[in-house]
């Protein structure tokens, strides 16, 4: 086990991989009344056609499958493991996201044992013909439950509209059509292939004792029978770097049109460093010029272009990148038409020191802010521990972009072609 201490940041990271492959890092905050602890595995619903484990051939499963075996872990022959982890008085929870699948707990006691049954309900995969027929009704509910949700609607559209053959434009939770061809063997197939601790992580974080809870850990693991190891083929996603459809106008029951901007990005990065550079000033950039405090916010507002709706946010992975802005609004043509043209202005920005300065200042004092909560923590350290990067490097990263750097990352920020509007219009 090592032991890493960030000085300036007052963090210290207890890590080992383990002899099977899993990545396990422990990060004690004795201050903390509670622990969260959280199981990932790198494996989303982008991750649809692939080479399975033992194979030569690539297969395509159906879409929405990642996010059913999430569900289906779960449960057991015999029972939910959501009781055993209320008995042990631990709240369990889990996500799927385009590129990840995370279980995870929170407790305030028996921490040891709930990381067993973690390691324990994660590694012994329970499928059988009749769960999974009656999951299929389940998640169908879902689905048409989310397909109702305006924003929601709105934003797979957003997606729709940006990316033509790309994954990332197929909702997490599959469609009601492509579930019903999940089976089984499906199920198996990307458990076996993805669910390798040598393609997870676990991080815990909270009040425990680092060296008492990584022997917990190595016990348990050394009871469990592994395939060996292997490098997880996925298929290449070609996508090109304009957006499929420039616009898309929808009617639908609102009281108000929406409007989302998205703006599709090359992620094509040098490396991860790179990456994460490029993260951090499309943040500082975002946040500079439309938080509240904004002067963009500030020219929409008060020409009554926006409400406190508006939003953006923005999403950098390896094989996908893009930002997106979005508002209720009584004039959306108009919305769109000076949101478009605020953001071709910042490519002529006579950016200063000071104004990167201020940025990062600005930036340094939310990360610290949230480096108090644990579930941040744990969440960020296991997402960028696949991205390549050390999480608590970040401050370090951010340090070190220099003035040319930003200038030449707005250079190439804004193009015509990679921007796409949607709009969600008053049925008449």
């Amino acid at each position: 086990m090592h032991k890493h201490v960030y000085e300036t940041i007052d963090e210290t990271v207890y890590e080992t991989t383990l002899s099977n492959g899993l990545k396990v890092i422990l990060i004690p905050k004795t201050e903390s009344e509670k622990t969260f602890g959280i199981f990932m595995t790198n494996y989303g619903s982008i991750d649809r056609t692939f080479t399975p484990l033992n194979q030569n051939e690539m297969t395509t499963v159906p879409d929405g499958i990642a996010h059913f075996l999430e569900h289906k872990l779960f449960e057991k022959e015999d029972r939910d493991v959501f009781t055993d982890f209320l008995y042990e008085g631990a709240s369990p929870n889990a996500y799927t996201s385009f590129t990840k699948t995370a279980y995870l707990f929170s407790a305030t006691s028996n921490i040891e044992r709930n990381v067993e049954i973690l390691l324990d309900f994660v590694q012994s995969p329970y499928f059988s013909e009749e769960s999974v027929e009656k999951e299929k009704g389940i998640i169908e509910q879902e689905i048409k439950m989310y397909d109702d949700q305006v924003d929601f609607k709105l934003y797979m559209k957003t997606l729709e509209n940006m990316y033509e053959t790309h994954p990332v434009r197929i909702d997490i939770a599959g469609t009601v059509e492509s579930i019903q061809h999940i089976t089984k063997d499906d199920l198996y197939t990307c458990y076996e292939t993805f669910y390798h601790p040598s393609n997870m992580v676990l991080c815990i974080v909270g009040n425990f004792q680092a060296e008492h809870l990584m022997d917990t850990i190595h016990k348990n693991q050394a009871t469990k029978t592994f395939a060996t190891p292997t490098l997880i083929k996925r298929a290449e996603i070609v996508e090109k770097e304009t957006v499929y459809k420039a616009e898309q106008v929808m009617s639908m029951d609102v009281s108000m049109p929406k409007v989302m901007i998205g703006m599709k990005h090359n992620p094509d990065f040098i490396s991860e460093i790179e990456r994460m550079k490029h993260e951090l000033m499309e943040q500082w950039v975002l946040d500079y010029f439309f938080s509240s405090s904004g002067d963009y916010y500030e020219i929409l507002y008060k020409d009554e272009l926006i409400d406190e709706s508006f939003e953006y946010q923005s999403t950098i992975e390896e094989a996908f990148n893009f930002t997106i802005f979005s508002s209720n609004t009584e004039q959306p043509t108009l919305f769109h038409k000076r949101l478009t043209s605020l953001l071709y202005q910042i490519k002529s920005y006579p950016f200063t020191e000071e104004n990167l300065d201020k940025m990062k200042r600005k930036w340094m004092g939310e990360y610290i802010i949230e480096m108090d909560s644990i579930e941040y923590i744990a969440n960020e350290y296991c997402h960028y521990y696949f991205e390549g990067i050390d999480f608590f490097t970040m401050q370090q990263i951010a340090h070190n972009i220099t003035l040319a750097d930003l200038r030449s990352f707005i250079e190439n920020w804004v193009q015509e072609d990679k921007l796409t509007v949607t709009m969600i219009e008053k049925e008449s």
